[in-house]
């Protein structure tokens, strides 16, 4: 907490310069002035976000345009901030503050330990101090004193004068002089204020009132959670010529708006779905928003190291970094795995508007009832997560992008992108990259036969694939039995696989610059 000092201090006020200077009052003591060894901050941070609507740059622009008070609340996740400091303490009772503390704490959150002395000090009270100096709080504090104003021209002062500060209110400051009442802009470049008024702190600060039975140095263990930080996961994928195999690459973009910067902090990352209750809106619905395991290394320093943690996982980066305030940063999530296996498989769904549909509660016996006919075809590239496929590595939710390279230059072009969920090491990995462009499917519906005495209805299809490609291509076609629960295939051209209680696969080959035609006919019970 800063005081007013007996010497006068000429502060050129603006919006801009006044905070400039309220802050070079007190320089931040940034962690990487603490002792080596553990001291120092550790920060864990949970990400909420969503890799389909999260995006960095939305605020980097805020910050850019002037800073967004509520931008660190509007962030998709937060952070667990642990610190050890050495400190000195005298027998009795102290005031112990930490300044350099992020601007936005939870304070319900926050805890304090002494490592040192663990029993013979007892926290009294803690405070979280946030009123931070701003040039509409500096004014404020002056109401009722007496602060100077000068007239400018080109930058020179040609008049000046003094008085009482009546109010500031509505982007005006009105003030009692001798000549009587003047209203200046609060942002007028001539306002002159003698000194920092008392109560006003430039950074947010933690402040313990302790009563401690050893003096001298102890160690301290502080910790609290803080909005204003974030993390997602991007993955690149960069395909072989025949579309066989992929080199995969994974990254963390790492956001922190809490207002503090952590000079070499040990990092750590929270992946799976972690429940934490947020305060509600009176005007919104409810937002709702982390058994250890074996470390297993993905790299010395290229990567994260990697461990199952209750039941989300845990990354941590087995070196120290900075994570600075208002900025993003990438992070090697594991290194590139190359030779990784994968399969180009396409799809046809005929039907795709059956995907939104549930389960009716009678059965659909109109006859134009899903004649709707989709003649493209799904691109995906699937694989499978495991060790022997060169990963095996937990998957946290992200975006996938997906490159191949242009032989005739050698440069790498942009084929398609998805998101994946968190996934566990041995599960198959799917990434829808487009729509074919040479392959094409017809769906027609070439029979229906009703027989509502006996209930029963029968259906018949017949899918034609097309590819005009000088390559086979391998098809799966998925099919939604969407009349009614009760269906059996009565005859088909090619076998099937069920996949759940109304869906089936084909799985059949389009010859080179060729068609493929497969039938099936399906009988419905009630």
């Amino acid at each position: 907490m800063h005081r007013s000092s007996s010497r006068p201090l000429t502060v050129t006020f603006t919006v801009k310069l006044a905070v400039a200077a309220a802050l070079a009052i007190a320089p931040v003591a940034l962690a990487q002035d603490a002792p080596p060894g553990e001291d120092g901050p550790s920060v864990t941070v949970y990400s909420s976000a969503d890799p389909a609507g999260f995006d960095p740059t939305q605020f980097v622009a805020q910050q850019r345009q002037g800073f967004d008070p509520n931008a660190a609340w509007q962030v998709p996740g937060y952070g667990v901030v642990k610190e050890i400091r050495r400190v000195t303490l005298k027998a009795g009772r102290n005031e112990l503050p930490f300044a350099d503390v992020a601007e936005f704490i939870d304070p319900t959150t926050v805890s304090f330990t002494d490592l040192t002395d663990p029993t013979g000090t007892a926290v009294l009270e803690q405070n979280f101090q946030f009123d931070l100096v701003s040039p509409s709080k500096l004014l404020e504090k002056y109401v009722g004193r007496e602060i100077g104003h000068e007239t400018l021209k080109d930058g020179v002062p040609v008049a000046k004068i003094t008085g009482k500060v009546l109010s500031v209110n509505q982007g005006q400051v009105v003030l009692q002089t001798a000549d009587g009442l003047r209203f200046v802009s609060a942002t007028d470049p001539g306002l002159r204020l003698p000194a920092l008024p008392e109560g006003l702190i430039s950074k947010p600060t933690l402040l313990w009132k302790l009563a401690a039975d050893k003096p001298g140095e102890h160690r301290v263990r502080t910790t609290y959670q803080t909005a204003g930080m974030t993390w997602r996961a991007d993955y690149n994928v960069v395909l072989n010529g025949t579309d066989t195999q992929a080199d995969i690459g994974a990254w963390v973009t790492l956001m922190n708006l809490s207002g503090a910067s952590y000079r070499n902090a040990k990092l750590k990352l929270v992946a799976g779905d972690v429940q934490k209750i947020r305060p509600q809106p009176a005007w919104g619905p409810p937002m709702m928003d982390a058994k250890p395991g074996q470390a297993r290394t993905m790299g010395e320093e290229a990567g994260f190291e990697e461990k199952s943690f209750f039941e989300y996982h845990l990354y941590t980066l087995p070196r120290r970094t900075d994570v600075l305030q208002n900025t993003t940063q990438q992070i090697t999530l594991f290194p590139s795995a190359s030779g990784v296996n994968v399969e180009k498989v396409l799809v046809y769904y005929g039907l795709a508007d059956a995907a939104n549909w549930g389960f009716f509660g009678e059965p659909q016996t109109v006859r134009e009832f899903g004649r709707q006919g989709n003649a493209k075809l799904d691109v995906y590239l699937r694989f499978k997560n495991a060790k022997d496929n060169h990963l095996g590595i937990p998957m946290p939710k992200g975006k996938v992008r997906v490159y191949k390279q242009d032989d005739a230059d050698g440069t790498l072009e942009f084929v398609g992108e998805d998101l994946i969920d968190h996934t566990p090491r041995d599960e198959k990995v799917l990434v829808k990259l487009g729509q074919a462009f040479d392959v094409v499917g017809e769906r027609t519906q070439t029979d229906f036969k009703i027989d509502t005495s006996r209930k029963t209805m029968q259906e018949t299809f017949t899918i034609q694939l097309r590819n005009h490609k000088p390559t086979p291509v391998k098809v799966v076609v998925k099919e939604n039995l969407y009349r009614w629960t009760n269906w059996e295939i009565s005859a088909k051209s090619d076998e099937f696989t069920p996949v759940d209680a109304r869906t089936i696969h084909f799985d059949v080959t389009v010859p080179p610059d060729g068609e493929k035609t497969l039938t099936y006919t399906v009988r419905y019970t009630w």
